[in-house]
């Protein structure tokens, strides 16, 4: 086996480890599956008052599946039902409980990724940086490439604050606002989405 390889598929099972000891952590902070943690993380982080369908984009859930996410965290009392801008959709906003459980969340997934990150020198972590930047930027350009760059948001469970997004530090973002910049200019077709799909 190649050099190579063997690196993928390290990387492979250390990126599978990650998302179960995550899902299960996110999963025990909120009380609720990982798609309703999911959705009330984006809405905390940076979706504000969406609609359902837009809440199915980043979940990467049908309309019917969103649905049912958000019919699952307005009986739980975490999030409400609004009015919409277009009198067809409704909007969809945490409740105070709903921002307690989000935090929570942020919290735990955080907690498991500063595990993952101990055994990482402190001499290292600014070369481990330019690393994992390079490798998420080359996922989200595959996103891009397949057409897939307005669903399943890389971004999903993320603490922006963590990242410094707004301060032009998250990988994911730059990279989006980049392709989106370039298709701009050349023309190319698709709406962005809001938050650069990201």
């Amino acid at each position: 086996m190649s050099r190579e390889a063997q690196v993928a598929n390290v990387l492979g099972a250390l990126a599978l480890a990650i998302q179960d000891r995550t899902q299960d952590a996110v999963v025990a902070a909120s009380g609720q599956p990982v798609s309703a943690a999911t959705a009330l993380s984006a809405l905390d982080q940076f979706l504000g008052t969406p609609n359902v369908d837009a809440l199915g984009r980043v979940l990467g859930v049908t309309h019917s599946g969103a649905v049912r996410v958000v019919d699952r965290l307005e009986s739980a009392g975490l999030v409400s039902r609004g009015p919409g801008r277009d009198g067809r959709n409704r909007s969809i906003a945490l409740t105070t409980a709903g921002h307690a459980a989000a935090a929570r969340i942020a919290e735990a997934r955080l907690d498991v990724l500063r595990d993952a990150a101990k055994s990482i020198p402190a001499d290292d972590l600014d070369s481990f940086k330019r690393l994992l930047d390079a490798a998420l930027e080359r996922v989200v350009r595959a996103k891009f490439a397949a057409g897939a760059a307005g669903t399943r948001w890389t971004c999903r469970l993320c603490d922006l604050t963590a990242c410094d997004r707004a301060a032009g530090n998250c990988p994911a973002a730059n990279t989006a606002r980049s392709i989106m910049a370039q298709n701009d200019q050349t023309g190319s077709s698709g709406a962005p989405l809001r938050n650069e799909r990201t």
